[in-house]
């Protein structure tokens, strides 16, 4: 597929570091020569990466987004291969090949009073190969876990998803924001907008949404819509653990019953290294329980893990945190 970049066990051979008398997950992970191969791998798990970050730059953000996918790989390769984590189960597909789009959102000069235009033509082409691939993934009958990128790519998610189930899809969404912005240039805060718009979108629960971050005009749409639900993350601080996770279950209630997608927004998460890192938010242990009770549910048809920004001083943390939630998502199917 053109504007996929595949991968083998020469690839990631160098990321891997082995130890006498232990196996790491990145020696006995899988991999498909050509796509057409997805359908017969006995993986239920497809993961790939998407290396950019310009739906955030296109939003007024900041870049960093783009080497979440590396993180990622150093960490996930190198946990224990175990009865509890089963390589054989997960299928490393590649990357999203976003070099060209970022090269070109690169030398766009900022000055340019069409700089963020420019930059959502780019976020459409990326939206492009992430939709075509997720629909291919999605129509094998595989699980796509979604490493990004930006939350520009729930567009790309969803809109393939859709296409592959034959109608919308609804969506769970634990993020600070709820990217609803308006149908400008296309960014990273309005892809569940653009999704709605084409007839991509069901139900959208969106939990843990910071009242501080949420604009007039957003708050009287989705009051005002059936399809949409939030649960502020104001409400729930003074809750105890089980009443966020009754919180959640509600949630996960509302969007259920038909298929799903999971999205996880890294802003969501308290002191998190990400586009928007925030104060305050979901403890990072919480978050795993989310994914734990999330991985139960048999509607559900993806995982995206978006807008981590890792710097030079706490990528290797970053890494294992988002190592830490494709596993604990890929539950209990490893055992």
């Amino acid at each position: 597929m053109k504007g996929l970049r595949l991968y083998s066990h020469k690839t990631i051979e160098k990321l891997v570091s082995k130890r006498e008398g232990e196996t790491r997950l990145g020696e006995k992970i899988t991999f498909v020569e050509n796509l057409e191969e997805i359908t017969t791998n006995k993986a239920k798990f497809v993961l790939f990466g998407i290396p950019e970050d310009i739906g955030i730059r296109a939003n007024h953000g900041k870049a960093g987004a783009s080497t979440a996918w590396e993180a990622c790989l150093n960490s996930l390769l190198n946990i224990q291969e175990n009865e509890f984590t089963n390589a054989e189960n997960i299928l490393l597909l590649g990357e999203i090949d976003c070099k060209t789009e970022m090269q070109k959102a690169a030398n766009i000069d900022v000055e340019d009073p069409n700089y963020y235009a420019k930059l959502g033509d780019l976020v459409e082409k990326v939206d492009e190969k992430v939709s075509l691939l997720v629909e291919r993934i999605v129509s094998a009958g595989k699980t796509p876990i979604i490493i990004g990128g930006g939350h520009n790519n729930a567009f790309g998610n969803i809109k393939g998803t859709s296409k592959a189930i034959k109608k919308p899809l609804n969506i769970l969404n634990i993020d600070a924001h709820t990217d609803l912005r308006k149908l400008e240039h296309r960014h990273s805060g309005n892809g569940f907008s653009f999704a709605q718009r084409d007839g991509f979108l069901g139900k959208y629960a969106i939990f843990g949404l910071h009242k501080n971050y949420t604009p007039q005009y957003i708050f009287n749409e989705i009051k005002s819509v059936s399809n949409i639900k939030f649960h502020l993350f104001e409400d729930l601080i003074l809750q105890t653990h089980q009443g966020k996770m009754a919180a959640f279950n509600s949630q996960l209630e509302f969007i259920n019953k038909q298929t799903f997608g999971l999205e996880l927004d890294c802003d969501a998460i308290i002191n998190f290294s990400s586009s928007a890192q925030s104060p305050s938010g979901f403890a990072l242990n919480m978050v795993r329980n989310f994914l734990q009770l999330t991985s139960e549910e048999k509607n559900c048809k993806y995982l995206h893990i978006c807008e981590a920004a890792p710097n030079s001083t706490n990528s290797v943390q970053v890494g294992k945190a988002l190592s830490y939630f494709v596993t604990d998502f890929m539950g209990k199917t490893n055992n």
